[in-house]
């Protein structure tokens, strides 16, 4: 027989996003919306176990304790799905409140013009890249993301 209360199902779990850096986020979670390498992916509480390719774009998830949702632009890096957690480790991940959109601007319109007028030296694939991330930050800050 079951111990009582163990038969219930979790309404949350722990989120914890980590960079090389430091931990950035560790918060009670009800949601999380993930970029995935092969698409976004969510997950919810006692989803099953897994681990994912992170790609680079908006980490969606709403906190448990305010119901509100919280972004992160974030790239590259693996996701752990336990049952009771999330581990994310992202090779960058800023909050959206944070980002500085006129150096992300910037930085998108340099990653334009470098794909605009290469030269012998200028790695396409790490031009896109910066691009890639460029928006995303863009994205969190302005909130341009849909639920």
């Amino acid at each position: 027989m079951a111990e009582p209360g163990t038969d219930r199902i979790a309404s949350d779990f722990l989120l914890e996003i980590v960079t090389p850096e430091r931990q950035l986020v560790e918060e009670r979670v009800n949601s999380v919306r993930a970029p995935g390498i092969d698409g976004e992916f969510g997950v919810l509480p006692s989803h099953v176990r897994m681990i994912a390719g992170l790609g680079t774009g908006v980490l969606r998830y709403r906190l448990a304790s305010t119901n509100e949702w919280s972004e992160l632009a974030v790239s590259e890096g693996l996701v752990e799905v336990l049952p009771d957690r999330v581990i994310l480790l992202a090779q960058t991940a800023e909050e959206s409140q944070s980002i500085d959109v006129a150096r992300a601007q910037s930085a998108l319109d340099r990653a334009r013009e470098r794909l605009e007028h290469p030269d012998d030296e200028t790695d396409i694939e790490a031009t896109l890249d910066d691009l890639r991330r460029a928006t995303v930050r863009l994205q969190a800050a302005r909130g341009e993301t849909t639920e």
